[in-house]
């Protein structure tokens, strides 16, 4: 059964077969059933498409701005893809009355390929699952945890020093990775299980002294995203391949305890989630992976939630995280599109509070001529690159070395990290002093 789970669901032959019969699917759909006359079913079509569209608005609305389920509209790519399945949804009511059992099951079928084709084209746009694999978790599954013999040892150095290093004896083709629950001494988080991604070269019998990435993922959403979505192990492996078997320890985090919980990545009234990751995060690394200990040689990033949450730990903490990776940020972090919303959530009658936490309001007040920032978003994804540009804009101004890119043919999506992370990477060397 491995070879089920190692097939692709955003390319090759499982992507257009879904395509091939969901178009087919569309088509029966369309057709008109027996006993009503082409013109008659052309209005119920039209009406139906109107009918989704108008729902699909509606329903979008309200999630955002009555609800608050997200703080960002959701891409118009990924909206209209729901509303052709609801379209779907409702020509098959309307062709439930007429014919047999066979006709309202084969207007099943069809309503149901529209409908995988559906879920396949959204799941292709934000590029998050993109084997079968990824998918079930079957993969994640397998992931062991952080063995004793892995972790730093009671008086053991941070390693040889990295410049010029070479390695002694064998090392592994690739890196590996390994799960570990952080725990929230200080902060008194509870959270799901963080992932580690050890370099070839950490495997090296004269270990050097590696640099410290700490990623977060997305909201909704939660650490095991950066291996499906971000592809994580595979950009490392790529870039330890191309130096020597030399690349970051990475440690993917979880700052929200949940799939739906949204911390904002603050200490608020909501949860001490700065607290957890510029102290317990921080501590459980340098007590516990053999890495370089200087914070220099330390970055944040993430993409989308984890962007806006590596610009706040690199604005909040630049003696910590004094380089940062946002991909697709926001301006400012959010609950609710409405700013009023976000602040009665964390700061009840205390505005001021939250907008000192601001990265805006931070890079307002002080300089940053020693810190880095990497930011990309999506050319398809306007609401993004507003924030990019001015989250540039204002970071130039404080002093930040930074480097913007808007990735071409991608929206709010994984791309904008897998595309640009080889060069993201390359940032972080040249900080580091590691390149050349």
């Amino acid at each position: 059964m491995d070879w089920l789970f190692d097939v692709r669901l955003v390319d090759g032959p499982a992507y257009w077969v879904s395509l091939v019969l969901g178009l087919a699917g569309a088509l029966y759909l369309l057709v008109p059933p027996a006993g009503i006359r082409p013109r008659p079913w052309l209005y119920r079509i039209l009406a139906a498409a109107a009918a989704a569209l108008v729902l699909v608005g509606a329903v979008h609305w309200a999630l955002i701005n009555v609800f608050s389920v997200f703080p960002a509209n959701i891409p118009n790519a990924v909206l209209l893809w729901v509303a052709v399945g609801a379209a779907a949804l409702i020509l098959l009511v309307l062709r439930l009355p007429r014919g047999g059992w066979r006709s309202r099951a084969s207007g099943l079928a069809a309503a149901l390929l529209v409908a995988v084709l559906c879920g396949v084209q959204i799941n292709t746009y934000y590029g998050l699952n993109r084997t079968v694999s990824d998918l079930f978790g079957t993969a994640l599954a397998r992931i062991p945890v952080l063995e004793q013999e892995l972790m730093r040892q009671p008086g053991e150095s941070d390693g040889v020093q990295l410049q010029g290093w070479a390695p002694q004896g064998e090392m592994p083709a690739v890196g590996a990775l390994r799960r570990h629950v952080i725990p929230g001494d200080v902060s008194g988080m509870d959270t799901r299980e963080a992932y580690i991604y050890l370099p070839p070269a950490y495997f090296a019998q004269n270990r050097p002294a590696l640099p410290v990435l700490v990623l977060v993922a997305g909201q909704p959403g939660g650490p095991a995203d950066w291996l499906t979505g971000g592809q994580l192990q595979s950009h490392l492996d790529s870039y330890a391949a191309a130096h020597g078997g030399v690349a970051p320890v990475v440690v993917v985090p979880d700052p929200n305890g949940s799939q739906s919980a949204n911390t904002m990545c603050m200490d608020s009234r909501i949860a001490r989630a700065d607290t957890y990751l510029a102290q317990d995060v921080r501590q459980w690394i340098k007590s516990t992976l053999a890495v370089d200990t200087d914070h220099r040689k330390w970055a944040a990033g993430g993409f989308s939630f984890g962007g806006t949450c590596a610009l706040q730990l690199g604005t909040r903490h630049p003696d910590l995280f004094p380089s940062v990776l946002s991909f697709s940020g926001e301006a400012e972090p959010a609950i609710a599109k409405e700013r009023h919303k976000t602040i009665e959530a964390s700061f009840p009658g205390d505005p001021e509070a939250f907008i000192r936490q601001t990265p805006l309001a931070i890079m307002e007040q002080r300089r940053f001529e020693g810190s880095g920032l990497y930011l990309t978003a999506g050319q398809d994804d306007p609401e993004f690159i507003g924030y990019l540009r001015t989250l540039a804009a204002a970071a130039e101004e404080a002093g930040f070395t930074v480097r913007s890119y808007e990735v071409e043919h991608t929206g709010h999506s994984w791309d904008t990290s897998s595309k640009r992370i080889a060069d993201a990477l390359d940032f972080l060397a040249e900080r580091w002093g590691l390149s050349g």
